[in-house]
């Protein structure tokens, strides 16, 4: 009979424990009221005298809260290694001793994480990143190390550089390579090409109407590097957020990338609701939102991106940035159609190539013309990129190579070296 007169009830913890706490104030608990409360409770009798063991000791009428398993980023860039094998994580930790979860518990952090947004990247795009870092690492301590050494003062004494004004070079006033992002070789520094100049243009008519812009050309050109150089200094109340793209991306890893780009505070949402609200919020001051490598976004993302400057809340001029960006765009018209402006970046003209180039950097004015017009004709092709490469090269060769000569032999084998096979 008691059980039917319970059957219908079912009361928190908090709230049989506080009335149990003020029959026991009063001394009138007994075990039969321990023993009703586990039943409306739906718990053992032990478990009961249990709660109230915590509230006489701990204070504590909740349940005691567990510590959520994370995982760090070198973690994850174990299992992205691993091609997503979790058991593989889980010999790694053993292997690197302290505490190790469980197989299972690995799997169940893994799934949800994962299903929050996060990204596993694939392993062979990991490889390479690393190797490349380690490259461009090795390069610069190359570099480095050269010149503390006594054959480099004596390169430099045979080759003086000789500096060329501002105003020839196209350079703008306290313009150098001190802009983030753009990696250059030591010495050289940013020029003010006329694409470069198109590009600022392009930029700051989309920032002045909030819209959108499309900045493409061939590999090379110096696209980010020009978009770079025209957000170098943004006007006040404007910040840049600089999104990058991965391979083959989601639509949930776009929505993680966004948020990550943003940095936003706390962990990133379970949900894609609370997601989208969180950036939608952060996205409410005037920012630009340049989207390098474009070119990689299927239409799913690009329609994301296209929500978020729809927004009416939102204050986002959205430059997109690749090779190939513009037939990404291309493929959502809806998109294609609210884009301002579409700035190409074109080669370097071949008139332009002796100023630029010995602004870029003081080995090359050392260099007589007809050469430089030369190796931009054989090899750069008016492409700023390769121009980097050679002058890298250069500076290698002048370091390593004892009473070397910058004469046509030199530059014929490093243009063989930076030239791809065809």
């Amino acid at each position: 009979m008691w059980g039917e007169v319970t059957a219908g009830l079912m009361v928190s913890r908090p709230v049989l424990v506080a009335r149990l706490l003020e029959l026991e104030a009063a001394g009138a608990l007994t075990t039969a009221h321990v023993r009703a409360g586990a039943q409306v409770g739906g718990v053992n009798v032990r478990t009961v005298w249990r709660w109230l063991d915590a509230v006489r000791t701990e204070g504590r009428v909740e349940r005691r809260p567990r510590a959520r398993l994370e995982l760090s980023d070198q973690a994850w860039e174990v299992l992205a290694q691993a091609g997503g094998n979790v058991s593989v994580l889980h010999r790694h930790l053993k292997d690197a001793g302290g505490e190790v979860p469980s197989l299972a518990s690995l799997y169940r952090v893994v799934r949800r994480d994962l299903e929050a947004g996060r990204v596993l990247p694939d392993r062979v795009v990991v490889r390479r990143e690393r190797e490349e870092q380690r490259t461009r690492q090795a390069l610069a301590d190359l570099a480095l190390a050269g010149t503390r050494e006594g054959g480099v003062k004596k390169a430099a004494a045979c080759r003086p550089p000789h500096p060329v004004p501002a105003a020839s070079a196209g350079l703008s006033a306290g313009e150098g390579g001190a802009v983030a992002g753009v990696a250059l070789p030591a010495g050289a520094q940013l020029v003010r090409t006329s694409s470069v100049r198109a590009v600022a243009e392009a930029v700051g008519q989309a920032m002045a109407t909030e819209g959108a812009v499309c900045v493409f050309g061939a590999p090379g050109r110096g696209k980010t590097a020009a978009v770079r150089m025209a957000l170098h200094e943004v006007p006040p109340g404007w910040r840049v957020t600089w999104v990058p793209v991965r391979v083959r991306p989601s639509v949930s890893g776009m929505r993680r990338t966004v948020f990550d780009a943003l940095a936003l505070p706390g962990r990133f949402p379970h949900t894609s609701a609370l997601a989208d609200a969180a950036v939608a919020g952060a996205l409410r001051e005037a920012r630009v939102l340049v989207v390098d490598e474009a070119q990689r976004l299927p239409v799913p993302c690009l329609e994301y991106l296209q929500s978020l400057w729809d927004d009416p809340g939102t204050r986002i001029t959205l430059v997109l940035c690749g090779s190939g960006s513009e037939r990404a765009l291309a493929r959502l018209p809806q998109l294609a159609s609210r884009v301002g402006a579409w700035q190409e970046v074109p080669r370097l003209a071949a008139a332009e190539v002796p100023a630029v180039v010995t602004g870029f950097h003081p080995l090359w004015s050392t260099v007589p013309a007809p050469d430089l017009a030369w190796i931009d004709q054989s090899c750069a092709h008016g492409t700023f990129r390769m121009w980097a490469a050679l002058t890298a090269h250069l500076q290698n060769a002048l370091l390593t190579t004892a009473d070397a000569a910058v004469d046509r032999a030199l530059l014929r084998r490093l243009s063989r070296r930076v030239a791809p096979p065809l």
